[in-house]
């Protein structure tokens, strides 16, 4: 008879000690649903916020609208240990809750950031302690000056809404991230806060340091999707102030499109060229064409690009088909191949999407047909080179743009153009790259009085353009853009100015390091 294998004994008391301990440790390591709700009520609405924004790259695959179903979806999913609870009160600067609730105090906190990761990312902290040091005439500020790019009813919207909500929206449009400050940078260097901007640096600095890399909530939430992808499709509109839509596609991946103006990051769409510096040493730089149906700022903008290096071509009080003539002859001129740049200024009365000439007509040049002369099919010559419009439009504050017909215009004709021409940009770029297009509207009745005054706007750009052209060309808008604000504070709405920029320069642009 064979002998049955003796089969190990099992340790019963070992197995419920286990078990008990596992559970013991669970327990300690969950937070109880009434820690949760003690803290949600605790907290204000400011410090509910501000957890809120903290937590959106741990809680990016959260559907969580308050703090409590956040903190509970965490807790849930085994992201909130005691430690990390402590942290997020640390960083909303509730010390009181963290001795009273969690038996901690400040310096425990502290010497574990210290030593442990954190669960809140460095750039979420520092968006935090930004916002905290703004008062409303610096958000004021910030929120005109996102109105080059965000786009003018993005802004309108996030008017009185706090910084961080401001950074929530900028994130959804790939302004602002974790390794994408320089806008931000550059906003609060124009509004003086440089003790914020240097924050900033000090952040880039310890990054680059530790070699971190951060992403914020929408990469995390779609980990497939890159949101730098050259695949972005670009699809610039036309010049009037309604924002344009940018739709990211990838292989199984389909988004709704996001409205943005044009903004700087417009170049980001194209980043498989290389972020450079734009060529401008021919000589001249370009040619800088001037029509002024107006008759008051010609020579003040005459002598600003003659000294920038341009040839300076001036049309004064020309009709509708003049300025259509006019427009036509200079795209298609062959000179462009030798320059390294074109400028456009161009004063006139219209509509929000028109400009007229001096005779009377109801019908306009449509502004987006002036842009679609220079791009890069019916331009070849300037394919790969800054276009830059800089456009005075008196308008009546109430007229519609039904109100007038709509000129079509023909591009001028490129057929003389040999292929050698053609194919001198680089083949990579997309016919509405490189332009810069700044829009200045104002009401007409600045030109019925009885002695006219120069456009505020071109007198801002002109002094800026003869100070300072050494400094980037986009920079100098956004304070050009902070000036006239300035203007606008202290004078009726008849005499206010509005500026819109949107641009889809790859590179970095400086006019003149004479």
């Amino acid at each position: 008879m064979k002998s049955v294998a003796s089969r190990p004994s099992v340790n019963w008391t070992g197995v419920l000690l286990l078990h008990f301990f596992a559970k013991t440790l669970y327990v300690t390591y969950m937070m109880s649903a009434e820690v949760i709700h003690q803290i949600e009520e605790e907290l204000d609405d400011d410090e509910k916020e501000m957890l809120l924004f903290l937590c959106q790259d741990v809680a990016a695959d959260v559907a969580a609208h308050n703090v409590r179903d956040l903190l509970d979806s965490l807790n849930e999913r085994g992201k909130l240990p005691t430690m990390g609870l402590a942290e997020l009160l640390y960083r909303v600067r509730r010390f009181d809750l963290l001795k009273r609730i969690l038996k901690m105090d400040k310096t425990t906190v502290e010497t574990h950031l210290l030593r442990h990761p954190h669960l809140i990312s460095d750039y979420r902290v520092l968006m935090t302690e930004i916002g905290d040091n703004l008062d409303k005439s610096d958000m004021s500020s910030l929120i005109f000056l996102m109105r080059d790019y965000m786009g003018r009813s993005r802004t309108a919207k996030n008017k009185d809404k706090s910084f961080l909500d401001l950074v929530t929206e900028l994130e959804k449009l790939n302004l602002v991230a974790p390794d994408q400050l320089d806008l931000l940078e550059r906003c609060l260097k124009t509004i003086h806060r440089i003790d914020l901007k240097t924050k900033i640096q000090k952040y880039k600095q310890s990054a680059q340091e530790t070699g971190t890399s951060y992403i914020n909530a929408l990469q995390a939430s779609l980990p497939n999707l890159s949101l730098k992808d050259p695949s972005y499709n670009l699809r610039l509109q036309n010049g009037r102030s309604k924002e344009q839509r940018l739709t990211m596609r990838q292989p199984d991946i389909q988004r709704e499109p996001v409205k943005t103006s044009i903004q700087e990051s417009g170049a980001s769409l194209l980043q498989h060229i290389p972020e450079e510096r734009y060529r401008m040493q021919s000589k001249p730089l370009g040619i800088c064409l001037i029509i002024d149906c107006i008759g008051n700022d010609t020579e003040l903008l005459r002598n600003t690009f003659t000294s920038l290096g341009y040839d300076v071509q001036c049309f004064l009080l020309l009709t509708m088909n003049d300025i259509i003539q006019i427009l036509c002859k200079v795209a298609s001129m062959p000179r462009h191949q030798d320059y390294d740049s074109f400028v456009c200024v161009l004063m006139s009365r219209g509509s929000s999407h028109s400009v007229f000439g001096v005779d009377p007509s109801p019908s306009g040049l449509p502004l987006d047909h002036i842009r679609e002369m220079f791009m890069g099919d019916a331009c070849p010559y300037l394919v790969g080179k800054p276009k830059l419009f800089f456009i005075q439009n008196y308008v009546k504050a109430e007229h519609s743009p039904e109100d007038c017909g709509i000129l079509e215009v023909d591009r001028p004709a490129v057929n003389n153009v040999n292929s050698k021409t053609r194919q001198s940009g680089p083949s990579m770029v997309h016919r509405e790259a490189d332009f810069l297009w700044s829009l200045c509207k104002a009401d007409v009745s600045l030109l019925e009085r009885p002695s006219i005054s120069p456009s505020v706007y071109l007198q801002f750009l002109a002094k800026k353009l003869w100070q300072e052209r050494r400094r980037p060309l986009v920079e100098l808008h956004i304070e050009l853009h902070n000036s006239v604000y300035n203007w606008n504070r202290g004078v009726s709405d008849k005499e206010r100015y509005y500026v819109s920029l949107q641009h889809t320069l790859r590179k970095e642009l400086i006019l003149s390091c004479n």
